[in-house]
C-alpha cells in the first residue's frame, strides 16, 4: 500500500491537532497530503496564529479545498486513509451522507468506498441527536469516530502533553508509532482504600 496520508483540517475547535499531526509525520517516511476547510482555515489563525501557508513547509503537498480534480479526489490514488483533524458537525454531516461538497468530505467519502482507515476528530459538546445520529452511520460504513479526550492517566504535565497523547493514539490506529504515546503497563501501586463510612454517634451535626 502506498505510503501516503491524507490530513484534513476543518473550521471545529481543536485546529492543534491538525497542526501536531503534520509534525509528528514528518520523519517517518508517510506522503501527508493536507486539505484546509475555509472555516478551518479561520479557526486556525484565531487558535494558534497559523496561516494554511504556513503549514506547506509541514506537508507533502497541499491542495486547495475546491479541487476537486485533485489526486485524493479519486479512488485510484493509494493511501493508508485519512483523518480530519478537528472534525466540525458540517464535516461529519456532509461524510455521512455522501455530500462531497468540497475536497476535504470527497477525500473522506473516496476513503470510506475503498474501504480505508478514516479517522475523525469529533469536536462538538452538547451533542444533538442529529450528531449522534451521523456519527453512528460513519461509524457503520467503517469511520473511526475519535473524539479528541484527554487521557489523565498519564498525568499530563501541559496542554502540548494532551496533544501530544491523542496524536499519538490516532497514529496508532495506522499502525503508525510516533514515539508520543505514554504507554500503559498497568497500576504501578494499588488504589488506595475508600474511606472508611462515619460513625454515628447519636448526636447533632454543627450547624
Amino acid at each position: 500500500m502506498a505510503e501516503r496520508l491524507i490530513i484534513g483540517i476543518s473550521g471545529a475547535s481543536g485546529a492543534i491537532y491538525g497542526v501536531r499531526l503534520l509534525e509528528a509525520l514528518r520523519g517517518t517516511g508517510i506522503e501527508t497530503h493536507l486539505v484546509v476547510s475555509r472555516a478551518g482555515a479561520l479557526t486556525l489563525r484565531h487558535e494558534t496564529g497559523l496561516r494554511p501557508a504556513d503549514l506547506e513547509p509541514m506537508a507533502d503537498i497541499v491542495h486547495p479545498i475546491n479541487d476537486v480534480g485533485a489526486a485524493c479526489a479519486s479512488g485510484s490514488f493509494r493511501t493508508r486513509g485519512m483523518v480530519v483533524a478537528p472534525c466540525s458537525m458540517k464535516t461529519v454531516a456532509e461524510i455521512a451522507t455522501g455530500l462531497s461538497s468540497t475536497l476535504l468530505s470527497r477525500s473522506a467519502d473516496v476513503v470510506l468506498k475503498e474501504r480505508r482507515r478514516l479517522v475523525l476528530l469529533v469536536r462538538e459538546s452538547p451533542l444533538t441527536s442529529v450528531h449522534l445520529r451521523n456519527m453512528a452511520t460513519i461509524s457503520d460504513m467503517g469511520g473511526i469516530i475519535c473524539p479528541p479526550v484527554p487521557a489523565f492517566y498519564t498525568a499530563p504535565a501541559s496542554v502540548d502533553d494532551i496533544v501530544d497523547h491523542t496524536v499519538g493514539r490516532v497514529l496508532d490506529l495506522f499502525d503508525i508509532d510516533s514515539g508520543r504515546v505514554s504507554r500503559w503497563a498497568g497500576l504501578k501501586t494499588p488504589p488506595p482504600p475508600p474511606p472508611e463510612p462515619a460513625e454515628e454517634d447519636g448526636s447533632e451535626p454543627d450547624q
